[in-house]
């Protein structure tokens, strides 16, 4: 059970994250803050009551951009600390990926903040708890693959292969991409551009200038009031317009083969 602490300086982006979080039954208890100073003074208790103390904190759920000491400061100030706790960024910018891996962050989620996704954070703090790792994130990331199969994606220390036939979409995050299969998500350092051109041999498409998909994974093509999105599982995805003729022809040419 996560004892968790959410920071942001906007109130209802706040409580919808504080309500997510507690409907997380690997949460144990989740609080709040409305900006990094005072988050810094929870944090500053909690150290002082110790990893096992009634003032503990696990994990930290943060907002980049506020006013004053901003996220990504609060973080270079966590680093300091001989056992700070471990850091989500939670922001509706995609810009800071980067940064935010380089100071040892758990995960990236990006605003709207989606209940699977956020339990994916969840899961990955879960699993570093439980291995005794404080104030890491994600190690190393491979770039190379040793085959064109599968790519490597490490966590907690631990490198594992995924088969890219697994994999459904793949979404930017700076100079990184997350990669998403029907059981969890991934990061890997590596453009989404470099994924385009090496796997659309295999069936991707990039569909918007942040996604790209796998085309046996579409479960749907929709069109709304002049708008494309694609069903991949339960995700709904959004097709710009410079990528929809394309898509849809790729789709008729594989149904009628």
């Amino acid at each position: 059970m996560l004892r968790a602490l959410a920071v942001d300086d906007e109130r209802p982006s706040l409580e919808e994250l504080l309500y997510l979080l507690n409907a997380d039954p690997r949460i144990g208890s989740a609080e709040g803050a409305g900006d990094a100073t005072e988050a810094l003074r929870r944090i500053n208790r909690a150290l002082e009551s110790g990893p096992d103390g009634p003032d503990a904190i696990d994990v930290v759920f943060l907002d980049i951009q506020m006013p004053g000491l901003d996220g990504l400061d609060l973080a270079r100030l966590l680093t300091g600390f001989a056992r700070p706790p471990l850091v989500v960024f939670v922001t509706a910018h995609e810009d800071f990926a980067v940064q935010a891996f380089d100071l040892k962050a758990v995960d990236y989620v990006l605003k709207p903040v989606r209940r699977e996704r956020l339990a994916e954070a969840v899961r990955r703090a879960v699993e570093l708890r439980a291995a005794g790792r404080h104030g890491a994130a994600a190690p190393r990331i491979p770039v190379h693959e040793p085959d064109p199969d599968h790519i490597p994606v490490e966590l907690g220390g631990v490198t594992r292969f995924v088969a890219v036939d697994d994999i459904t979409h793949v979404e930017a995050q700076g100079d990184y991409a997350r990669l998403h299969t029907g059981r969890a998500s991934h990061l890997v350092r590596i453009p989404l551009s470099t994924l385009e051109e090496r796997w659309r041999s295999r069936g991707f498409v990039r569909i918007h200038r942040r996604h790209l998909v796998a085309l046996r994974h579409i479960g749907e093509l929709r069109l709304d009031a002049g708008t494309v999105s694609v069903l991949i599982g339960s995700e709904e995805l959004q097709v710009s317009r410079r990528h929809a003729r394309e898509l849809r022809d790729l789709l008729m040419r594989r149904t009628t083969s």
